[in-house]
């Protein structure tokens, strides 16, 4: 069989003589040809809340009406409601897509054999594994927020065509709820919390595709559940749940980590962002990522089709 049936839909010719970034970037485009839930799963679940929405909207100028009557801070709660939905959804399709994407990364390419395609172009390993590491890392949590702003602007719009139809003054809309503060807020916090706060698990991820020959799921869960479950039991600490969890939670990404998200600025933090770089736990969690995705490296230039 030759190489070039193994992948007949996305075959490429890479130029041995194009620079290191074209091939990047040949390498990115390659992932979103073979990896269409990075896009299409986000597009349904906009679909999905805007579907959900339009439901909702006969509802909207009695919504509005009982929250004109409540003070500022309860305003913002019941105003910035189906927008905060909307938010939350799409970030936990951003989190889903992105660690299912890294655990069949590299493991998906052994196991269909077309490995042995993509090493036969000029194309290195790092650049390979780097190319991949960006996809859940910076560019997904563009592309929710992209889906994520999309939705609430035509919400924002829809909401006050409906508002003013229905004698309501849709000012309050506009007034009750910064949309631009909200959307930089959001992108703040894709880009620092789920990109990089989170880029240790999805190297790590990265890392066991590549290594495992089956089940990459189970190698990538079961022995972070057993080391800390034999930790609670011998030692009766939990350094390594707390330490997972302060990773998973964003744990430095949000100076309002103590008290609870009513609004969507309570659920995104303060925006921050020398705050954010100071923080040493996002270092060490980048750190982490560096090993983790050297690893990635030296396993796949080693390990070839299951």
């Amino acid at each position: 069989m030759s190489t070039a049936a193994l992948h007949p839909q996305t075959e490429i010719r890479v130029d041995p003589r194009q620079s290191a970034g074209k091939k990047f970037l040949w390498c990115v485009r390659r992932e979103f040809w073979e990896n269409r839930s990075l896009y299409i799963a986000p597009l349904a679940v906009a679909g999905v809340s805007l579907v959900s929405f339009f439901l909702w909207i006969s509802r909207l100028p009695g919504h509005l009406r009982s929250a004109l009557a409540l003070d500022a801070v309860h305003q913002h709660a019941v105003v910035d409601q189906p927008y905060e939905m909307v938010a939350g959804a799409m970030m936990l399709t951003g989190m889903l897509v992105g660690a299912f994407y890294s655990i069949d990364a590299l493991y998906g390419e052994r196991r269909d054999r077309s490995i042995l395609y993509w090493k036969s172009l000029p194309v290195s390993d790092v650049t390979t594994v780097l190319s991949k590491a960006s996809i859940p890392i910076f560019i997904l949590p563009l592309i929710i927020f992209a889906f994520t702003a999309g939705v609430q602007w035509i919400m924002m719009l829809v909401s006050y065509i409906v508002a003013r139809a229905n004698g309501v003054n849709p000012e309050a809309l506009w007034t009750v709820s910064s949309f631009f503060q909200m959307s930089l807020m959001l992108l703040y916090h894709l880009v620092f919390v789920h990109g990089l706060w989170h880029s240790p698990f999805y190297a790590w991820l990265l890392m066991v595709s590549s290594w495992t020959r089956r089940a990459p799921f189970l190698w990538a869960v079961v022995p972070l559940v057993a080391i800390s479950t034999i930790e609670r039991i011998v030692f009766n600490t939990g350094y390594l749940t707390n330490l997972l969890g302060y990773y998973l939670m964003g744990g430095g990404g949000n100076s309002n980590s103590g008290q609870t998200a009513k609004t969507m600025s309570g659920l995104l933090g303060n925006f921050e962002p020398i705050r954010m770089l100071s923080v040493p736990g996002l270092w060490l969690g980048l750190a982490a990522t560096g090993l983790f995705l050297y690893a990635a490296i030296r396993l796949r230039r080693a390990h070839g089709p299951i």
